[in-house]
C-alpha cells in the first residue's frame, strides 16, 4: 500500500493494470489499497475513460518530517544509546539520514550531538544483537506464534527448542527473551544475543493472565545459581533500598531491624564492596566467609589512608 502511495505521487495517472504489474498483484488487490487509503484520508482519484488512472487530488503532499529542536536531540540520544547498549539496528544510517532531512542550523547542532556525546556507563562485554533475531522475536511475540530457536548455551553447545516467546526485555544492555520452553516443559528465560536462528512456527499460544516479562527476568537473573548464597540486614527504610539494590541483585524483604536482602554471588569480596558502596550499616547473617570479606576490605581501605 506504501508503495502504491509512492507510485501515485511519481507517476500519476497510472491505470489499474499498470499498477497491478507493477505491485504483482491483481486488480481487485489495488482496488482494496486504493480503498483503504481513502479511509485512511488520503484523496486518490479514480478517472475513467481513455485518459484515465488513479491519480491523487491536486496539491496533496505527505507531510515532511518535522521535528522540533527537542524532538531531534531526543531521537538521536536514543540513536546513541542504542549504539552504545549493543543494538546493532543501522545507527549509522539512521542517524545520517536524520541529518540529511534536518533544516541546516538544526542538522549541524544534532551532528554536535553525535560527535561529542560521550556514554560512560556500564556495558557488559556481549556481542551486539542481530536485527534479524531482535526483529522475529518480536513479531512472534506480539503475533503469539511459537518459533523455532536454535540456541547456543553460556558452555558455546548448540540446541534446537520451540518457544512460545512471552515477552523481550532489555536489562543491563542485554536483551533477553522469556517465555514457555516446550524442550523443558517449563518457563525460561534465554539470553538473545546466543540466540543463532529464529524460525516462525504455525502453532499459536496464549500467554498467562497478567504475565510480566520485565518481572519474570529479573526474577530470572536474581535465581541464577552462584557459589555463595548471601543474607544481610540492611539498616535503611524499604523504598530507599528498592531505588539502589534492583530485582535481579536479589530479594527484599522488610523486617522490625531494616531490609532483609538475600542474595547469590560468585565473589564474596565483591559481595562486601557492594554493600560498603550502599552507604548504610548492616548486619551479616550468613555466610560467616562474608563478615571475614567485610573485614578484610575495611583493612584495604585503611591502608590506602595516608597522612599529608
Amino acid at each position: 500500500m506504501l508503495t502504491l502511495l509512492e507510485l501515485l505521487q511519481a507517476r500519476p495517472g497510472l491505470t489499474g493494470p499498470e499498477l497491478a504489474a507493477r505491485l504483482e498483484v491483481d486488480e481487485r488487490t489495488i482496488r482494496r489499497y486504493v480503498a483503504r487509503l481513502t479511509d485512511l484520508g488520503v484523496p486518490v482519484q479514480a478517472d475513467r475513460g481513455r485518459y484515465g488512472g488513479y491519480r491523487l487530488l491536486p496539491g496533496f503532499k505527505l507531510p515532511p518530517l518535522m521535528l522540533s529542536e527537542d524532538e531531534a536531540t531526543a531521537v538521536v540520544l536514543g540513536l546513541l544509546v542504542g549504539r552504545h547498549n549493543g543494538v546493532a539496528l543501522g545507527t549509522e544510517s539512521a542517524l545520517a539520514k536524520i541529518e540529511r532531512v534536518l533544516p541546516k542550523a538544526l542538522g549541524e547542532r544534532v551532528r554536535a550531538i553525535s560527535e561529542t556525546v560521550g556514554l560512560a556507563f556500564h556495558r557488559p562485554a556481549s556481542p551486539p544483537l542481530p536485527p534479524s533475531a531482535l526483529l522475529s522475536l518480536a513479531d512472534a511475540t506480539r503475533r503469539r506464534r511459537r518459533v523455532q530457536m536454535r540456541y547456543r548455551s553460556f558452555r558455546g553447545a548448540p540446541t534446537t527448542r520451540d518457544l512460545d516467546p512471552y515477552g523481550l526485555v532489555l536489562h543491563s544492555a542485554r536483551w533477553y527473551v522469556t517465555g514457555f520452553d516446550h524442550l523443558r516443559q517449563e518457563l525460561r528465560t534465554f539470553r538473545a544475543d546466543r540466540v543463532i536462528s529464529v524460525d516462525l512456527l504455525e502453532e499459536t499460544f496464549a500467554p498467562p493472565d497478567d504475565f510480566n516479562a520485565v518481572t519474570h527476568v529479573l526474577d530470572s537473573l536474581a535465581g541464577v545459581p552462584f557459589r555463595h548464597e548471601v543474607e544481610v540486614v540492611l539498616h535503611a527504610p524499604l523504598e530507599e533500598v528498592r531505588r539502589r539494590v534492583p530485582p535481579s541483585v536479589g530479594s527484599l524483604t522488610e523486617i522490625g531491624s531494616g531490609v532483609r536482602l538475600v542474595a547469590r554471588a560468585e565473589r564474596l569480596d565483591g559481595m562486601a564492596q557492594m554493600l560498603a558502596g550502599l552507604g548504610w550499616s548492616f548486619a551479616v547473617v550468613r555466610p560467616d566467609k562474608l563478615r571475614v570479606e567485610v573485614l578484610a576490605l575495611a583493612d584495604r581501605l585503611r591502608g590506602f589512608v595516608h597522612e599529608s
